[in-house]
């Protein structure tokens, strides 16, 4: 891996592979399901939601009244944006296609 993170151990790994073995979204369900708690599954889904807006240049305000997120959090993703792995655009572009 040329990636360098700080996350690296066999146990992430394992977990990253096994997130790769999925093949439908029902799969992704039943698998998050298990390992997350509905609250964690939801934030995360709304942090996707607002690094995408913010891809799309929308304003804080926007993200806020269309997501319910807070401005820390809105602020929080654009520096991941900014100064981050790049791990959104890298899934968010690969979208596009």
């Amino acid at each position: 891996m040329s990636y360098e993170t700080k996350l690296k151990s066999d146990e992430t790994d394992e977990l990253f592979s096994s997130i790769l073995t999925l093949d439908s979204l029902e799969d992704c369900y039943r698998f998050f399901e298990d390992l997350c708690t509905v609250k964690e599954i939801h934030a995360m889904a709304q942090r996707f939601e607002v690094a995408k807006l913010l891809i799309e240049h929308r304003t804080y305000s926007e993200i806020e009244s269309e997501t319910g997120a807070s401005t820390a959090t809105i602020s929080r993703i654009n520096r991941t944006l900014q100064y981050g792995a790049d791990g959104y655009r890298r899934v968010i572009g690969s979208q596009d296609k």
